[in-house]
């Protein structure tokens, strides 16, 4: 990928992401987040959710693979970060997918002297953002 190949507007890509209440397990059992609102349905609702919810840092996690993929190289990715608009909430469906994110991703600036382009992510849940500013950069050759 070179710099000048790109350009502002250009889509990188597209994904569906399909995530499980065993997905939540997995995430909370690596990132040591054992809060019961991600695995507990009565108490997620006690506290006035809408039931168990994926993890903030999973979603976010799972958005910016899109990305990594299209830089090739994770280690590409120099900074990244976002804001959350809604909860994701993941129904218990028997280890088929609770929740399904839809995750698109477009070139919003590029940088010619840093060498690097920010990409903009679109992040939605039954068509309403779940993530916005939803924002990587880049580093590319």
């Amino acid at each position: 990928m070179n710099l000048a190949e790109l350009a502002v507007g250009q889509e990188i890509g597209s994904r569906t992401l399909e995530i499980s209440r065993a997905d939540l397990v997995k995430y909370a059992g690596a990132s040591g987040d054992f809060n019961p609102i991600h695995w507990n349905e009565r108490f997620a609702r006690e506290v006035e959710l809408p039931g168990v919810i994926a993890h903030g840092m999973f979603t976010m996690g799972a958005a910016v693979q899109l990305v990594t993929d299209w830089a090739g190289d994770p280690a590409a990715v120099v900074g990244y970060g976002t804001r959350f608009t809604k909860p994701v909430p993941v129904a218990d469906l028997d280890g088929e997918p609770g929740a399904v994110l839809e995750v698109s991703g477009t070139i919003g600036a590029l940088d010619a002297d840093a060498g690097t382009a920010r990409i903009d992510l679109a992040v939605t849940l039954d068509g309403q953002k779940v993530l916005v500013k939803a924002q990587a950069t880049v580093r590319v050759a």
